[in-house]
């Protein structure tokens, strides 16, 4: 009775401040939040592809068959990223500041590991050669390793709270070093978004391809998605502890995330791939929604002392730069959502190592010289 009055309380609160007064930096905090939930999303899958390639191929037509799933989606699903960053540094500049300075290392990281992941793809089959292609086939596990690994620590330290506290001359900044972020809570962090990560991708595998692919594919998101399932339980349980006090939307929103992960294992033993992604989908976008939520109103909490968090008051850019964002961003966003959609709508069929004509030949094995 106590969890559920909490709950309704909770409601009732988020209604009337919708009606009375939503404010930009509100605004722009859940928008925020929807751009990362929708990177996790497709992004997720596409990492998860990445580190897969070499364990659901055994031959040459079977890893160009993973990489076509990829091939129309990949640039696009990016984009969130760079939208995510944008809006950041737009409407929260000292949250900008404060995480890119303190959060150096491992941003560069996946940055350089994006940079390289994308010319992998692009150079891939430019020519036939085994080692050629060998060698871009360990660039893209390992570029789809390091940041579906290090972006769970990086969000795991946001919540958990990093060093912040005030310089000399007035600004909040982050005064740790980078083993700061290697923390236990951290690393179990890092380790459910990879393991989450595999197991979307291996179910994408499943639902956009046929043959053996498909049976490997299958054969991961099960095993693969139970060492996600206590991994992502054990850091929701610690991430609850963790907060002041018992906090009733939180446990619903981590009980949710609890159910549809299990829902898309069973649906993935089923043979029910739709609805596995569909399954694995809403759990991602609701762990990423109970990790927003349990940070609201704070960006980024200091583990030094509550005075010295950012907060989306003190770290928001002005009432004016957030209202002219909020116009672009309602005339914007439904056109990208369009476009995106209608992508996935066109490739939407299943791809199989059958129809891939002459895999062993690169675009450039037998092009003529002028």
């Amino acid at each position: 009775m106590l969890c559920i009055k909490k709950i309704l309380e909770n409601y009732f609160l988020i209604k009337s401040l919708t009606q009375k007064k939503m404010t930009f930096q509100s605004t722009w905090f859940l928008l925020i939040a929807v751009l990362w939930i929708g990177y996790f999303i497709l992004e997720g899958f596409d990492f998860g592809v990445g580190v897969l390639l070499p364990f659901v191929s055994k031959n040459e037509a079977d890893r160009r068959a993973v990489l076509t799933t990829l091939g129309p989606v990949w640039d696009g699903n990016e984009v969130w990223v760079l939208v995510a960053g944008g809006a950041t540094f737009a409407a929260f500049p000292e949250w900008y500041a404060t995480l890119f300075s303190g959060f150096y290392l491992p941003l560069f990281l996946i940055l350089t590991s994006l940079i390289v992941r994308g010319v992998a793809f692009e150079y891939r089959s430019k020519y036939g050669k085994a080692q050629w292609r060998q060698r871009w086939d360990i660039a893209i596990g390992i570029s789809s390793f390091i940041p579906a690994l290090l972006w769970g620590v990086a969000f795991a330290n946001i919540v958990r709270g990093v060093p912040i506290e005030k310089s000399a001359d007035g600004n909040l900044e982050y005064v740790g070093g980078f083993f700061n972020l290697l923390n236990p809570y951290a690393l179990l962090g890092g380790v459910v978004t990879l393991t989450v990560f595999l197991t979307h991708g291996a179910i994408f595998l499943s639902l956009k391809t046929l043959g053996g692919i498909r049976e490997q594919a299958r054969k991961f998101a099960i095993k693969i998605g139970l060492v996600a399932a206590v991994a992502a339980v054990s850091f929701l349980v610690w991430t609850n502890l963790m907060l002041p006090e018992l906090n009733a939307t939180v446990l619903v929103l981590s009980s949710v995330v609890a159910l549809a992960w299990v829902a898309g294992l069973l649906a993935t033993l089923k043979i029910r791939e739709g609805w596995a992604f569909i399954f694995s989908a809403v759990a991602i976008a609701t762990f990423v929604a109970d990790l927003f939520y349990a940070l609201y109103p704070r960006v980024m909490p200091s583990s030094l002392g509550a005075q010295f968090d950012l907060t989306i008051t003190n770290a928001s850019s002005t009432q004016y730069t957030l209202k002219v964002m909020t116009i672009v961003a309602v005339i914007m966003t439904p056109l990208v959502l369009i476009y995106q959609g209608w992508t996935y709508w066109v490739f939407r069929k299943r791809v199989g190592a059958c129809q891939i004509l002459h895999p062993e030949r690169g675009v450039l094995d037998t092009a003529t010289h002028i």
